[in-house]
């Protein structure tokens, strides 16, 4: 091929390259400088706008808690009313660009709520649209209620032991509880590490691995409104409570020296000497009882000045020849059976180095009112070197539970 055949291919090459622009943008281009987009369309203005309600229009057991939301996919949203079948208007917060709209109030069971919207499209055409869902009826609601371990209601701000149980009792059976506890919260400052475990088919108990740290803050949610636990069966109302954690009381009840050493954050504060259950067992009937103080970790259910205590309670008539119906002075509870610390008098010579009672903690008047004003709920009290079986969980033994055991009463245990 000759040069001039060369450049003449050449030529052809770089013009069948060339960018189809007029002398302007190619200039433009060249001196690389990116060329002005072209404006975007005006928009119609018989365009309506596209408004979304959630949940769908004949939506039906939508749970009263479910997201509910209007939005605009395009245009914006001028005004919305939401009211139920009573024709009561629900209020709600529309947002300030007019892009999204939520009701601020929680909705009811069973109810038709209709939402009506007004909106304009993108170029300034108005809409309307009407849309109607209904929530779930329940057969049953279930309340639930959070307590201690004595079924007082916790107090909201009070303060508790290092071993404070949190107690969720609902008052109907739950069967999926695995949806009730992922509802049931338990959040810690500092954080600490804890566990539901359900003694039954209505309550769950809630204990950290280890004891709290004093002064930490605890808050306790049951979020169950709206909850389907069961077949039909709904939450009914949700609950809340915050507590603090005191300082760190833990007493040692020792059968081998028969006295109960006090620590106040790890200090001894006070040694009492005690005389705790004689031990042996009898026969009443159909039942046995035994007289052994269970050992175990217990912790304080509450106190009373006086408390009746009356052996028919626990199945030793009060006739018999161990049967008694006694008014105890200073009494410090620790087991849901009927376990206490408490004053008697009477038993003085035996406390520090006979057992002489029931099952209870005897001490003399004056140890019983220190301690009685020394605790409160929470507090621990670990039982050791006694006969008999141990502490059981019905008889306030969480604490006595080894930790692998007690994840494993989790519904969630598994997932």
């Amino acid at each position: 091929m000759g040069l001039t055949a060369l450049l003449v291919t050449t030529a052809a090459i770089v013009a069948s390259s060339a960018p189809d622009c007029g002398p302007g943008r190619c200039q433009n281009m060249a001196a690389g400088i990116a060329p002005r987009p072209s404006p975007p369309p005006p928009p119609s203005p018989t365009e309506p706008a596209k408004l979304v309600v959630t949940p769908a229009a004949g939506a039906t057991d939508v749970s009263p808690t479910d997201a509910v939301r209007v939005s605009a996919v395009t245009g914006r949203i001028d005004a919305v009313s939401m009211v139920n079948d009573d024709g009561r208007e629900i209020p709600g917060a529309l947002a300030p660009d007019g892009t999204s709209w939520a009701p601020s109030i929680p909705l009811g069971y069973g109810r038709t709520y209709t939402v009506t919207l007004a909106g304009r499209g993108p170029g300034g055409m108005p809409t309307r649209q009407t849309s109607s869902f209904t929530t779930v009826d329940p057969t049953s609601q279930t309340q639930v209620y959070l307590n201690t371990v004595g079924y007082a209601p916790i107090q909201d701000g009070g303060t508790y032991g290092v071993g404070m149980i949190v107690v969720a009792h609902f008052d109907e059976p739950i069967t999926d509880k695995a949806a009730a506890e992922r509802h049931l919260r338990v959040t810690t400052e500092p954080r600490t590490l804890g566990s539901w475990y359900w003694t039954d088919d209505q309550t769950a108990h809630w204990r950290p691995q280890k004891y709290y740290a004093p002064g930490t803050r605890v808050d306790v949610s049951a979020d169950v409104y709206g909850t389907k636990l069961g077949d039909g069966l709904y939450g009914e109302q949700d609950q809340r409570v915050g507590f603090t954690i005191g300082d760190s009381h833990v007493s040692v009840a020792d059968d081998v020296t028969k006295q109960v050493t006090v620590y106040d954050n790890g200090q001894v504060v006070r040694t009492m000497p005690t005389s705790m259950g004689m031990g042996g067992t009898k026969t009443f009937g159909d039942r046995t009882l035994s007289f052994w103080t269970p050992p175990g970790v217990y912790s304080v259910i509450g106190k009373a000045n006086p408390v009746v205590m009356d052996s028919s309670t626990f199945g030793l008539p009060v006739d018999s020849s161990l049967g008694y119906r006694e008014t105890i002075p200073w009494a410090t509870q620790i087991s849901g059976d009927g376990i206490y610390l408490h004053q008697l008098n009477a038993t003085i010579w035996a406390q520090g180095n006979t057992d002489t009672s029931h099952g209870c903690l005897n001490l003399s008047g004056d140890n019983a009112k220190w301690f009685y004003d020394f605790s409160i709920p929470g507090d621990i009290v670990e039982v050791r070197n006694t006969g008999g079986p141990p502490l059981r969980l019905d008889q306030n033994g969480d604490w006595t539970m080894p930790w692998e055991q007690w994840t494993k009463g989790s519904a969630l245990h598994d997932e």
